[in-house]
């Protein structure tokens, strides 16, 4: 299978860069050079993963993010390009439904890297087509699809990674570092805030089907356990 990858940059040559990269490693690429372009691309097909730069022109980054995420409720894996650094516009970006976030200037093999790891999870499925239940809340590896108290959740792909890690073996606690290591398929560098942001988005989309249970429980100085 061949995947397209839609890369937002109004840099032409960064954009031109970044599809050279994509299109060597067997990648089909499509390039939007605003926001506004990319909106339009995506009302007619949705890509397998999306490359996309915060400052752009017309519809800026963060709110085609929003658009995607919100309006449109599609999980295709988005991987945010900024020359921002900070920690807090990370834990901002990745709170809006960003999948992964890679400073400017990047290296070819960290951007191959991160879209590999990220359209493995999304094509990921379990050689099982057991159902995973926990509480009231069911996991459908096959599709990809849980659903708590009769609300299908609307998740990343590495929310849905996540989730489905933890409900495998629900008594287990994993460290932030396990979590990293397994969901990120990465080396892990003290990525605390991506995994505990990723977590706390999980919880927050659990309790709007589910007010009335914990499911995903805090192992103080340890980890994280399904409750």
């Amino acid at each position: 299978m061949q995947y397209t990858i839609l890369i937002v940059e109004d840099d032409a040559d960064i954009s031109r860069l970044l599809a050279q990269i994509m299109e060597t490693a067997g990648y089909k690429t499509k390039q939007a050079f605003s926001g506004t372009e990319a909106k339009l691309l995506l009302e007619k097909e949705m890509p397998d993963l999306i490359l996309l730069d915060l400052m752009i022109p017309g519809m800026t980054g963060d709110k085609l993010l929003y658009e995607i995420r919100e309006n449109r409720k599609c999980n295709v894996p988005i991987l945010v390009l900024s020359a921002k650094s900070a920690l807090k516009d990370k834990v901002t970006l990745l709170n809006m439904g960003a999948d992964d976030y890679i400073t400017k200037p990047f290296e070819p093999e960290e951007v191959l890297a991160r879209i590999r790891a990220a359209l493995r999870h999304m094509g990921n499925t379990a050689d099982t087509a057991q159902v995973l239940s926990h509480k009231k809340m069911n996991l459908y590896p096959e599709s990809r699809k849980v659903i708590v108290n009769h609300t299908e959740l609307v998740l990343t792909a590495y929310e849905y990674e996540l989730l489905h890690l933890l409900i495998q073996t629900p008594e287990k606690v994993y460290s932030r570092e396990n979590l990293y290591e397994l969901v990120w398929k990465g080396g892990y560098y003290g990525e605390n805030n991506t995994v505990n942001v990723h977590v706390s988005n999980l919880r927050k989309k659990i309790k709007e089907a589910d007010p009335t249970e914990e499911y995903i429980q805090t192992v103080y100085g340890i980890g994280f356990k399904l409750g």
